[in-house]
């Protein structure tokens, strides 16, 4: 059902033509190779299912999961809420390119997409910087842990995040409204990326191309900054502690963080650098990294999560378990009834 509204929103938005209009552009997939965009949709398909699935289980397991009501699960929650949001914001425009070749989109909604993707990668950053932060108190100031970062404090870390979201978006938002773009031209990926549409101004695009630039420093920057600082932090901790067991669990709680850290950050830096220091990189190279940039974190978060961490594990089993006795004890039921049935017209 999900993907039949993606598939009437995509026809609604797009227009199946190779050939764009001024007010338009043409996004691209994976350039040379559009003969085989049908069987590249397959893997494609299943890496969103797989990040839909995942970060609604995810969510889903923290709501209904009291024992999962603490900080650590909340900024969870808040990851794959992102996630989620990063995930169908581009759902639309990758599966109406892969499989009706509905290449051309607006460029007014080209600049609601972009402003979504880079709303929910710079929301991402946050949260991971609120991640951080909770590891960096469990582990060196455990006994203000409980009293420091209670539920309240939680709440009020996430309305932090979306005002610092909306401050630093909003002037954005306002400067790209009054940038006249050219129409017509072919961009690197299914989706719009900030620095591949920003080329095609009529104005200087280096200013353009500077102040998305140093946001992304500024906001992604200092995010990576903090959490790098917390972790030196963390490891001057852990090396004080004299058991070797005691020091190997303290680290183990950091190792989902730090893959979802290393996961989120470097595809979009390499992203990043490729299309404003290197306008030679080829094409299909800009493409594999923008699909990386945008389903490696929310593919992969829910699984090393759900691996890694034995209450979501736990929680997920029980959750499944639960929906299969459901099923066995109503289709017994049902049994019983048919039998009774039977055995009262006999």
């Amino acid at each position: 059902m999900f993907f039949r509204v993606c598939l009437q929103v995509t026809m609604l938005i797009f227009n199946n033509t190779t050939s764009p209009s001024s007010s338009s552009f043409l996004l691209t997939a994976f350039p040379g190779l559009e003969l085989a965009h049908v069987w590249i949709s397959i893997p494609v398909c299943g890496l969103y299912t797989i990040a839909l699935l995942g970060n609604s289980i995810i969510l889903f397991v923290i709501i209904i999961e009291r024992s999962l009501h603490k900080p650590m699960y909340y900024f969870l929650s808040m990851l794959s809420v992102v996630d989620l949001g990063l995930t169908i914001t581009t759902l639309p425009t990758v599966l109406g390119v892969l499989w009706f070749h509905a290449r051309e989109i607006s460029i007014k909604v080209c600049l609601i997409q972009m402003f979504f993707v880079h709303g929910f990668s710079f929301l991402e950053s946050s949260v991971l910087v609120a991640m951080a932060f909770d590891r960096y108190l469990a582990i060196c100031s455990p006994l203000k842990y409980a009293t420091f970062l209670t539920d309240m404090m939680s709440f009020v870390i996430g309305l932090i995040i979306c005002i610092r979201q909306v401050f630093f978006m909003f002037p954005s938002v306002m400067a790209v409204k009054s940038v006249s773009f050219q129409g017509g031209q072919e961009l690197s990926h299914p989706f719009c990326f900030h620095p591949d549409i920003i080329k095609y101004t009529y104005t200087n695009p280096w200013i353009s191309s500077f102040w998305g630039m140093f946001l992304q420093l500024y906001l992604n920057g200092t995010d990576l900054l903090f959490i790098l600082f917390s972790y030196v932090l963390i490891l001057r901790t852990v090396l004080n502690i004299v058991a070797p067991q005691k020091q190997q669990k303290a680290l183990s709680t950091c190792v989902c963080h730090i893959c979802a850290v290393t996961i989120f950050y470097v595809p979009m830096i390499t992203l990043s650098v490729a299309h404003r220091l290197f306008s030679s990189t080829p094409r299909v190279i800009c493409s594999i990294l923008g699909n990386m940039y945008l389903l490696l974190p929310p593919v992969l978060n829910p699984i090393i999560y759900s691996l890694k961490t034995k209450v979501i594990r736990q929680a997920i089993f029980q959750l499944f378990r639960f929906k299969d006795a459901r099923g066995y004890s109503m289709r017994s039921l049902r049994g019983r009834w048919a039998r009774r049935r039977q055995f009262s017209s006999t």
